[in-house]
């Protein structure tokens, strides 16, 4: 009886869809293990398949695989073939099957590509002579290891139950003994809730290991995963401990899931099947040369990783054609409507395709560790290089539709501030390898990963200060030296939260700056100055002197400059006149205001918001949810009231003394619609980044960029709106100025043909709201 995907290589079933090619197999060398673990998907769920394998795989088998992947491997061009040993344990075959199998697969696969030869063993045999065939063989070893002894014999012991522990551990001493280094691939843990993740972790990297990877446990919509009584999302919660425990000690090894959660937050490639949306291609060979799909399937009922295929009979094509193994090539198209509807699919990809299946719909589901991928994926996918992620599924359309009005509200406004929040923390949380080798620094980044347990509304309350993300850029840019600040971070939320800490602060131009809450004047020539937190304030412990300064302190004038603050009806905005990182725009920023300054400038500010409370409503929402700092600026020479925004200082507007509050109102908007659009542009492409062109645009005797004339564009057209609303002729002539400028260039924009699909979606809604007015 013939196999269907046999007749695909039929000629008269005419010519055949090209087919994904397979880079990765898994070769079950042996089919039965030493250790009884009673988690084991191979052994302990529903395929039971193993019982009719042979043992061991024979030379001949190994030698027709070895022909298949190196024929496929020539066929689709291959650069690299990862080749992972398994079983069972493979090290039963013993140390001359071992170095037979490896010599068969790279006099074959050699010639046609590089063969990356690695093997996943339970390390209880491990022996000097295998270990010697390892790096005679290039062959690098992953070990199977649960955390200490506890957590390791809580599932991985023998069938009479014995402990598995000291004899794992000996193989583990014996790799990284500097003879067999080189073969030390990483340790595999299996999450238990029941193991303590933070002790699981140190006994982990006490066997300094290369890569650590954890899994979930095999699970289902038929069998789920066990959950603790009133707990949402356990799992993530467990690994989360670690993830905080592993910043704070600066990530002294790469943890896989970890690390592709960030990879795929930043729009890169994972590691790791368990998530993200590239290509699964992998293809098991069981014992007796059956091809099978990848063996977790095993998990979800018998027979579910069968093919009916052989690589006695099949090329690998054929195994790469079914529907079994296609499936999981296909991205987004092979994923339920439940997981290509939800925001986070191209980070989370479904989750590991064997945790979907359920009886009557397969595995067309949603994981069922859904809900702990989901809080996984927002606590840790932060990109490599935040400020260069882009990805239109961060907003939804109707998000995009209601901002591209020119307006938006503050449901869809508060939406471009948490993407500020989460770009800020991911370029705080990426300093921190560099951050470790600094002491000052090391020692706040221990403090501030500590207080985001303790205080996370202190934490976020610093982190999103337009200027920690300014200074957070500069240290990504190179400025190593900028990176004790980081204890000056960490100082602030522990002020803000009442929290005490003893520190080494950085000195600045005679101060040390504490950034949303103001300066502390020093009198030492040292760069650092060690003080105390507590209660909400700060001791200076200079020399024999020492002085308390801070919110809870008391005035102090000679030594404390707090930073002043506008009061709103529902918040602050902080007149920023001391933070050292302000210094950001084009225009040269004011020296510390006098009180009598400062205290001008506080209330205009305040008459500014409540004034477009009144005539500009539906640009209030985004100044108020946005605005984090007034910056006042020199004035300018020429007399003319000037602002500027800094993407870089997210939450910012800079501003020269303006004549009165009505002035100052509509520059806060015209500023924070670039803040606005500045928040777009950091998660949706919204034209062309290659296109070079140039407008003719009305305000500018110079030709602007696409990304300048669109800002040019939302920007004024807020401003005609203000002038809308206010009576007069002046206001009047104004309206149709900047309405003028706005109508001409967004037809431009949209003529150009330099729109993506959402920039041309977001420009129309420009146009939709200029005609609105006429």
């Amino acid at each position: 009886m013939s196999h269907p995907s046999a007749r695909t290589s039929d000629p008269a079933a005419g010519p055949r869809a090209p087919v994904a090619p397979l880079s990765q197999y898994v070769l079950k060398l042996a089919s039965r293990c030493d250790l009884s673990c009673d988690h084991c998907y191979v052994y302990e769920h529903p395929d039971q398949s193993w019982r009719r394998q042979p043992r061991l795989m024979t030379p001949d088998t190994v030698e027709a695989t070895a022909r298949r992947i190196a024929e496929h491997a020539a066929t689709h061009r291959l650069d690299t073939v990862r080749v992972v040993l398994h079983g069972g344990e493979p090290l039963l075959a013993g140390a001359a099957r071992l170095a037979a199998t490896a010599t068969t697969l790279r006099r074959a696969v050699t010639p046609v590509a590089r063969l990356d030869l690695r093997m996943q063993s339970n390390g209880v045999l491990l022996t000097p002579e295998i270990a010697d065939v390892l790096v005679a063989h290039d062959v690098k070893v992953g070990i199977s290891l649960d955390g200490d002894r506890t957590a390791n014999d809580r599932h991985r012991r023998y069938a009479n139950g014995a402990s598995s522990h000291d004899q794992v551990r000996r193989a583990l001493a014996l790799l990284r003994h500097p003879a067999y280094r080189s073969a030390y691939a990483g340790l595999l843990c299996t999450v238990d809730l029941a193991n303590d993740p933070i002790r699981v972790y140190e006994a982990l990297l006490a066997e300094e290991p290369p890569r650590i990877d954890f899994l979930l446990p095999h699970a289902n919509w038929d069998r789920p995963p066990a959950r603790p009584d009133g707990v949402a999302t356990p799992y993530a919660d467990w690994l989360l401990t670690i993830h905080r425990r592993w910043l704070a000690d600066g990530r002294p090894v790469p943890i896989r899931l970890l690390e592709s959660l960030l990879a795929t937050a930043a729009g890169g490639s994972t590691g790791t099947e368990a998530v993200g949306l590239a290509p699964a291609d992998l293809v098991v060979v069981e014992t007796d040369g059956t091809f099978e799909q990848v063996d977790s399937l095993k998990s979800a009922f018998h027979g579910a990783a069968a093919t009916g295929l052989d690589v006695f009979r099949h090329p690998v094509d054929e195994a790469a054609a079914h529907p079994g193994i296609a499936v999981r090539q296909s991205g987004l198209a092979g994923l339920c409507a439940t997981c290509r509807s939800c925001p986070l699919v191209r980070r989370c990809g479904g989750g590991l395709f064997a945790h979907r299946y359920r009886s009557g719909t397969g595995f067309d589901n949603p994981s069922a560790y859904c809900a702990d991928l989901a809080a996984l994926i927002r606590a840790t996918a932060m990109p490599a290089d935040p400020v260069a992620d882009r990805s239109a599924d961060s907003l939804r359309p109707a998000v995009l539709d209601d901002l591209g009005s020119g307006r938006g509200s503050a449901e869809s406004v508060g939406q471009l501030a948490a993407v500020h929040h989460g770009i800020a923390r991911a370029l705080t949380v990426a300093l921190s390898p560099a951050a470790t080798a600094d002491p000052v620094a090391a020692a706040g980044w221990r403090l501030l990963v500590a207080l985001d347990v303790s205080a996370p509304d202190a934490v976020q309350a610093v982190l999103s200060h337009p200027f920690v993300r300014q200074w957070a850029q500069r240290c990504r840019a190179g400025a190593t030296g900028e990176l004790p600040h980081l204890a000056a971070v960490a100082a602030a939320a522990a002020v803000r939260a009442g929290a005490a800490a003893d520190l080494v602060l950085p000195v600045r131009a005679g101060a040390v700056h504490l950034p949303t809450l103001g300066a502390i004047v020093v009198d030492t020539a040292a760069d650092t100055v060690p003080v105390v937190i507590a209660d909400g304030a700060v001791e200076l412990r200079a020399g024999r002197r020492r002085v308390r300064v801070g919110p809870a302190a008391g005035p102090h004038p000679d030594r404390w400059k707090p930073a002043r603050v506008a009061r709103t009806d529902d918040g602050a905005v902080l007149l920023e006149d001391t933070d050292p990182y302000r210094d950001c725009f084009d225009l040269p920023v004011a020296s510390r205001l006098t009180p009598a300054v400062a205290d001008h400038w506080t209330r205009q500010v305040e008459r500014a918001l409540r004034r477009l409370d009144a005539e500009a409503a539906g640009y209030a929402a985004g100044v108020r949810t946005l605005l984090r700092a007034v910056v006042p600026l020199r004035p300018d020479p020429s007399g003319r009231s000037r602002s500027a925004v800094a993407r870089s200082a997210f939450g910012a507007v800079a501003v020269t003394p303006v004549v009165d509050d009505a002035a100052l109102a509509v520059l806060l908007v015209h500023e924070v619609q670039h803040l606005k659009l500045d928040a777009v542009l950091d998660v949706c492409e919204l034209f062309d980044p290659a296109d070079a062109r140039r407008l003719r645009v009305p305000w500018r005797d110079d030709p602007r960029p696409v990304e300048g004339a669109l800002h040019g564009v939302y920007a004024h057209l807020a401003v005609a709106d203000v002038w809308r609303q206010r009576p007069g002729a002046e206001a009047a002539a104004h309206f149709r100025r900047y309405r003028e400028w706005t109508d001409a260039t967004v037809d431009a924009l949209l003529d150009l043909g330099s729109l993506t699909v959402d920039g041309e979606r977001f420009v129309r809604r420009l146009r939709a709201a200029l005609d609105d007015w006429r």
